[in-house]
């Protein structure tokens, strides 16, 4: 909230850099331990749950070439400090769920203490140790195909479509709405046919409508922009309860891991990529990011959801 306000009031580019270092500072203190909350109140259905918890930031994220189409092009800046309401519901939600969050740790507190692989010196399995690694670098390859398509597909369609800046957002919402619906979803089908076959297929899966994107003509970019985003993001929530069933000993941390770290890395994408478009161009950019899916085929190397629950017994 104090962010919002900042970014609202800031006079100059410093002060809208130390607004949104409040703002992410905000949130990486907020989704690890929210992970964690989701992970405890799951009971058996996890993929549900963290689809549930994870959606509502998607789909605020989704909404976001709406506000800037509709609110910030008209208002400027200060439409911004409209949203500072809302992030107050969201203390006051959050005071609730953290009374609830206190009541679960004074419980676990009473329980027999169980020693499990990797506390108390025990060494955490070298193949959970790498399929971790691997999980992270999935997460970075997706997370900088969101960024690249986030951050500079609207210039895309208006450089080499001619949209107005109102048309080419909405096409940016179409695509962040459509993973709305893919990362709620993502989560029951993970619990159904299994975490690692979900993962494969949401990168796998769309990478050749990707590969295929940059050269499509306008009327296509709906249908495909909505499927991408809905494949893609299917496995948003997945990848969060595949690290928690990694290490369960270690729900925070490896929350932190892919939601802070490796969902984080698409920042530092969409540096690289707007250094790039300055070099190159927008389209080369777009082409360049066509390819990242690709990168899912290496999801086969991560263990099967079988061998994960036979890693920690």
């Amino acid at each position: 909230m104090l962010g919002l306000i900042g970014f609202g009031l800031s006079p100059n580019f410093y002060v809208i850099l130390a607004s949104v270092f409040f703002i992410g500072l905000g949130s990486a203190v907020f989704h690890p331990e929210g992970s964690r909350v989701s992970y405890m109140a799951a009971g058996t259905r996890r993929g549900l749950a963290q689809s549930i918890y994870q959606v509502g930031g998607n789909f605020g994220q989704s909404l976001a070439p709406i506000f800037t189409a509709f609110i910030f092009v008209r208002l400027g800046q200060k439409g911004a400090l409209g949203f500072t309401l809302v992030a107050l519901m969201g203390i006051l939600l959050l005071l609730y769920v953290s009374k609830w969050y206190k009541s679960q740790l004074e419980v676990e507190a009473f329980k027999p203490i169980k020693r499990e692989k990797g506390t108390n010196g025990t060494p955490i399995h070298p193949k959970i140790k790498a399929a971790i690694a691997l999980l992270v670098f999935l997460v970075i390859a997706r997370s900088w195909y969101s960024a690249g398509i986030g951050n500079f597909y609207q210039f895309y369609l208006i450089k080499d479509y001619g949209l107005s800046i109102e048309q080419a957002q909405l096409y940016v919402f179409i695509f962040m709405f459509a993973g709305v619906l893919g990362t709620f979803l993502g989560g029951p089908l993970a619990d159904r046919f299994g975490m690692r076959n979900i993962i494969f297929l949401s990168m796998a899966g769309a990478a050749p409508l990707t590969l295929i994107l940059p050269y499509v003509s306008l009327g296509w970019v709906i249908p495909l922009f909505f499927l991408i985003g809905f494949i893609i993001t299917s496995s948003f929530s997945v990848t969060v309860v595949y690290a928690q069933e990694l290490v369960p000993q270690k729900i925070g941390m490896v929350s932190g891991l892919i939601v802070g770290f490796a969902f984080g890395m698409g920042a530092v994408g969409a540096v690289f990529f707007g250094t790039l478009a300055d070099i190159f161009s927008i389209k080369f950019i777009m082409i360049i990011c066509s390819f990242l899916p690709i990168i899912g085929v290496l999801t086969w190397l991560l263990p099967s959801d079988k061998k994960v629950r036979e890693y920690n017994s």
